[in-house]
């Protein structure tokens, strides 16, 4: 379907006359002609691209260019009659061709018998190859046409868009009369079927037309959506342009111009992928976003890199032509598949009524008159969970008046009392959110909502635009209300229902990232434009508050978990006196899972899981006895040992054994380890039966992997290289460290337990693996000053697009003795055992590590001392040892290949 755009030939493009003639003249073999015509073509055609001719240009002008190359290569063959013609079917029968889109050819035969036309068949085809032309191409007699056409959907849709390129016309016009909607496919069942093939194709995208790659072609919003809409009018309207379905009344002046307007833009992003690729790709991959960026005129500034800014004008065009599809589609439903259905009506209030289960609005002028209803239609379905939806009328007029939602409307009382009354209803708030952000209204009642729609971050963490990520935190929200969700996230389930009040976590939920893009803390950002709207809102001081402080602090609990050592009782009660009270701390866990879940879905698994739990817990705990009564950390030790006792006793382990053992280790352990963990590692040594050898135990958690990761404990003689050797066997075995926890006995052991989980994130947990992975450990610990060599794995193509610096901070914990070095790098095989060598290198003692990958980079924290147990004091030391990581891990991401 045409974009109301008259196309009209440049004749300076290519001579075909004088191509023809030469052919005739035989003045030069047919191929080299042939090509030097392509290239010169390709050449002035890429050239008044980069020089800013109109895409439309382009695009129609490419096709025209092969229309006539192909008729003249047709020219060049006998054929035996004219019952035969070459058809221009698909994308290129709609007159559109890119610079490596393939070439889609219809040879449309009268007779089924194709014998005559064999010969000539095969060397057009073989020509066509010779000269490297993407061809897809079939041979089809009218028959074969109308048999293939009704038995599949992708036939019939490739065969509606059809010209004639050499041959006779009267063929084609017979084709497409077999396949009207008289003989097959009609319009509803057309409809139906490729509604469907919509569906399953927005779900290979997760529905959603945010991605770190998008497909322009194929994901929500792209270049197919458009398609869908031509396909589909055409077969119901026998339409061929966009002004046809404006004449039909199914598309508006406004929706017509974002259609154009939208393709032209996506049809230059298209263009400019196929040129930087040299190969038909659809997918804006990271090795082309910031060129293309750069191609379209973006520069970087302080605030927002070039990159970015081009990605948010993607995501916004895609989202507006995602948002016209679905109003279109609906329109179709309406007018096809509902037409004979017998009307349902249902009375709501004096706007609205429900029309056989879609809500709509009564009035042509019912948001004029009364402009409040823009927000009431929300509230109304959020109480109404039958409705299933807005009919598409309503959607139109809601779009259509969206407008109305100004300064004044957002100072309206009435608006704002029934915003609020929706944040409070006990519906579906993230859909009726989310309906609003579709329809454009969200951005327009919350303008900082606004300014954060299509907002990237340029990096492998963040996979949503930031308006994306928002409602799908909303949408984890929602979910946690369903008690059907508590296997998967017991506590948040548990916790969302008894908090005070929703609204508080719905708000803070809207507004904990919308600081982004402004330049400097986006917490601090987002805590003033919560405050205001609570403000404005007239919410009490002290829900105020507490919006507030969750968006400034929405990441205190993520990072307090992942960074720190929470087995330590000083930072459970630093992080109790920050959170100060129960209620912040049920807020602030369920605020924290769901983003962590709505983030990137790679995120979430059973160690983050597990941290955020015993986090939670260990701060109820110190709630429950009162900031002011610190637990002792001598009665922390006792009571794991009395604890650890019970269960060994159960085991009928030797109890003076056990004390002997104890005996030899530091109160650090007891205070790391649980008490159930301390009784495996006790019961493993003791029963060893080679205590000369290295003792490996592997564990993998319950099934409902409450306890994050699978454990690996190690027992072994204190090596100088053993933490690095470990990392390089667990990087060979292809597992990742979460987690390390170093403990050393007087008698010169240690006692080493990892949290580990597959590259992709998974446990390990068949037996197979876990008896794989206990005696690689023991084979190569028996001798860990034979360093195993790091694994070369190639590092994956989106990761050599980031390469960040490393950065080192180094400072101590006062209270622990202990040095603290935070790592921030890219993320690059072998990283963990690098860093255990030059550890090793200056002659310092791992105590404890805590790994956090974030898409692209790790930020890893390690608990480090000297050999004698102290902590690092010199400053010029300090300074030697953060030069060396900093020059070794930059090293290593420079490497090619790695």
């Amino acid at each position: 379907m045409s974009v109301n755009y008259e196309f009209r030939p440049k004749p300076t493009l290519f001579d075909f006359a004088k191509l023809e003639e030469q052919l005739t003249a035989k003045t030069a073999p047919p191929i080299p002609l042939f090509k030097k015509a392509l290239g010169l073509i390709n050449q002035r055609l890429d050239q008044a691209f980069y020089d800013g001719a109109d895409i439309r240009d382009l695009v129609y002008g490419r096709a025209w260019a092969m229309d006539q190359l192909l008729a003249i290569v047709w020219r060049q063959f006998a054929w035996p009659d004219d019952r035969i013609a070459l058809i221009a079917v698909g994308g290129y029968g709609r007159g559109e061709l890119h610079p490596k889109s393939d070439i889609d050819l219809l040879i449309l035969l009268k007779d089924d018998d194709d014998t005559p036309y064999r010969e000539p068949l095969s060397d057009f085809i073989t020509l066509l190859w010779d000269l490297k032309l993407d061809v897809g191409h079939s041979v089809r007699s009218l028959n074969d046409c109308e048999r293939e056409a009704r038995a599949d959907i992708t036939v019939v849709t490739n065969l509606l868009e059809n010209r004639t390129l050499v041959g006779s016309d009267g063929l084609r016009q017979e084709m497409v009369q077999r396949l009207s909607t008289e003989c097959m496919w009609p319009s509803a069942k057309f409809f139906e079927a490729k509604w469907q093939e919509q569906i399953a194709r927005h779900y290979k995208f997760n529905n959603s037309e945010y991605s770190l790659e998008p497909n322009i072609k194929s994901s929500p919003g792209g270049l197919r959506d458009i398609q869908m809409i031509g396909w589909v009018a055409k077969r119901h309207f026998n339409a061929h342009s966009l002004e046809d379905l404006l004449n039909e009344g199914f598309l508006t002046e406004t929706e017509m111009r974002i259609l154009e307007q939208g393709q032209c833009f996506l049809w230059q992003v298209r263009y400019a992928l196929h040129v930087l690729a040299g190969r038909p790709e659809d997918r804006l991959l990271f090795d082309y976003q910031r060129q293309l960026a750069v191609l379209f005129g973006y520069l970087d500034s302080e605030n927002r890199l070039a990159i970015e800014q081009f990605m948010k004008r993607y995501f916004r065009v895609v989202t507006t032509l995602t948002e016209l599809n679905d109003v279109l589609l609906q329109h179709f439903e309406e007018a096809l598949l509902q037409k004979d259905e017998e009307v349902s009506l249902e009375p709501l209030n004096k706007r609205f009524h429900i029309r056989n289960g879609l809500i709509e609005h009564l009035g042509d002028n019912v948001f004029e008159r009364h402009p409040f209803a823009l927000i009431e239609i929300f509230l109304l379905m959020a109480e109404n969970p039958s409705i299933k939806g807005v009919r598409a009328s309503t959607i139109r007029a809601l779009r259509d008046h969206r407008h109305l939602v100004d300064e004044s409307f957002r100072r309206d009382l009435g608006a704002r009392s029934l915003f609020m009354e929706l944040l409070r209803s006990s519906g579906d708030v993230a859909l009726q959110l989310t309906r609003m952000s579709r329809y454009g209204l969200l951005g327009r009642y919350l303008p900082e909502f606004g300014h954060a729609v299509g907002l990237t971050q340029y990096d492998l963490f963040h996979v949503y635009t930031v308006d994306a990520h928002t409602l799908r935190l909303l949408r984890f929200l929602q979910s946690f209300r369903d008690a059907s969700n508590g296997k998967d996230y017991p506590l948040a389930t548990r916790l969302i229902q008894q908090l005070p009040k929703l609204e508080v976590i719905w708000l803070a939920g809207l507004y904990h990232d919308l600081g982004k893009g402004r330049g400097g803390d986006h917490s601090e950002l987002g805590a003033e434009d919560a405050r205001d709207f609570c403000e404005r809102h007239q919410l009490s001081k002290r829900d105020t508050h507490l919006v507030s402080w969750l968006v400034e602090n929405h990441l205190l609990m993520s990072m307090t978990a992942q960074k720190q050592d929470i087995s330590d009782p000083d930072v459970i009660s630093h992080f109790a006196e920050q959170v100060s009270d129960q209620v912040r701390l049920d807020y602030l866990y369920v605020l924290t899972v769901a983003d962590i879940n709505a983030t990137n879905p790679s995120l979430w698994n059973g160690w983050r899981a597990a941290l955020l739990n015993q986090l939670y817990t260990e701060t109820h705990r110190a709630f429950r006895r009162g900031l002011e009564n610190p637990i002792d950390p001598t009665e922390r030790v006792l009571e794991t040992q009395e604890e650890a006792m019970t269960l060994l006793r159960s085991l009928d382990v030797n109890e003076q054994r056990v004390r002997e053992l104890w005996k030899t280790l530091d109160d650090e352990y007891f205070l790391q380890d649980a008490p159930s963990e301390v009784a495996w590692h006790t019961q493993g040594i003791l029963e060893q039966q080679e205590p000369g050898q290295p003792l490996v135990l592997v564990a993998a958690p319950a099934t409902d992997m409450s306890e994050g990761g699978t454990k690996v404990f190690i027992h072994t003689r204190d090596a100088a290289f053993g933490f690095a050797a470990t990392a390089a066997i667990m990087d060979r075995l292809g597992l990742s460290i979460h987690d390390a926890r170093i403990s050393t006995s007087r008698q010169g052991f240690t006692l080493n337990t990892l949290i580990v989980l597959e590259q992709d994130g998974e446990v390990p947990r068949s037996p197979e693996r876990l008896e794989e992975i206990r005696l690689e450990l023991i084979k190569e610990l028996n001798s860990p000053e034979d360093f195993p060599a790091l694994v070369q794995h190639h590092t994956p193509r989106q990761l050599k697009h980031f390469n960040l610096a490393t950065q080192v901070y180094i400072s101590n914990d006062p209270s622990n003795l202990r040095t603290l070095v935070e790592v921030i790098t890219p993320d690059r095989p072998g990283l963990l055992a690098r860093i255990g060598r030059i550890f090793v290198e200056f002659d310092l003692w791992l105590q404890n590590a805590k790994i956090a990958t974030l898409g692209e980079r790790v930020e890893d924290v390690f608990f480090i001392t000297h050999q004698d147990g102290t902590p690092l004091s010199d400053p010029e030391l300090c300074h030697r040892l953060q030069a060396r990581l900093c020059e070794e891990l930059d090293r290593q991401a420079r490497q090619p290949g790695y």
